[in-house]
């Protein structure tokens, strides 16, 4: 716990030190975060054991952080450059929407699915790879925007599909290295396709700000059904 706790915290504070040193912009923070914690977070599950206990013991952590993040987004927390990493605009309130959801969901998803099933972490990966990059590529090549959501792109929405599918299938296939699910890892191939591509809709929709709970949402709500 401590070891996984420190790893996040590591990367979470250096990304604050480069957003408030103007190395790195706020919008730019905001998706490395969302991108790394999470594959730091749930690789760090293979060094738990198996009682009872782990799975709270885990969960304690991005609680902790979320905890955090709701203090800081309703001022009464000051950390300058906790605002500057998570926020788009450097209003802290908007620490509240995204990156708050975002804490939420790890907290849950770890309690209700921890190493029992596969369901949890391919909704996380999903999560960080897919809706974590589809901003970042959107933003950066050239695309169409799509007729149902003119904010977003064609290349976003593509990124959202192969980014949350290379996340999830690199995680699995560490945690089949670790034992914690029987191999190959082509038996899961064809969930996680699914998934990706029932997320990439669901991420392609019109709610800004609710990303991190409708796409979690629905690769759980799949997961139960195909693992």
């Amino acid at each position: 716990m401590l070891i996984t706790f420190a790893a996040a915290m590591i990367w979470l504070r250096a990304n604050d030190f480069f957003a408030h040193k103007g190395w790195m912009s706020g919008p730019m923070s905001r998706k490395v975060i969302h991108i790394g914690t999470g594959p730091i977070f749930v690789l760090c599950w293979l060094l738990f054991n198996d009682r009872p206990e782990a799975r709270f013991l885990a969960a304690l952590i991005p609680a902790a952080i979320t905890v955090q993040f709701a203090l800081v987004g309703l001022g009464i927390l000051k950390d300058p450059a906790a605002v500057v990493a998570m926020s788009r605009t450097g209003d802290r309130r908007e620490i509240l929407k995204g990156p708050l959801f975002y804490g939420i969901a790890f907290v849950v998803l770890t309690l209700v699915f921890w190493k029992d099933t596969p369901v949890g972490m391919v909704a996380l990966m999903m999560m960080c790879g897919g809706d974590g990059l589809a901003d970042i590529i959107g933003k950066r090549l050239r695309s169409p925007k799509l007729p149902w959501s003119t904010k977003k792109t064609l290349a976003g929405t593509l990124a959202v599909f192969f980014g949350g599918c290379a996340f999830t299938l690199a995680v699995l296939a560490a945690h089949i290295a670790g034992g914690t699910f029987p191999g190959p890892l082509t038996n899961y191939l064809a969930a996680v396709l699914v998934i990706g591509f029932a997320v990439t809709l669901v991420e392609s929709l019109p709610m800004p700000d609710v990303d991190n709970l409708t796409v979690t949402g629905v690769a759980a709500l799949l997961g139960l059904l195909l693992f």
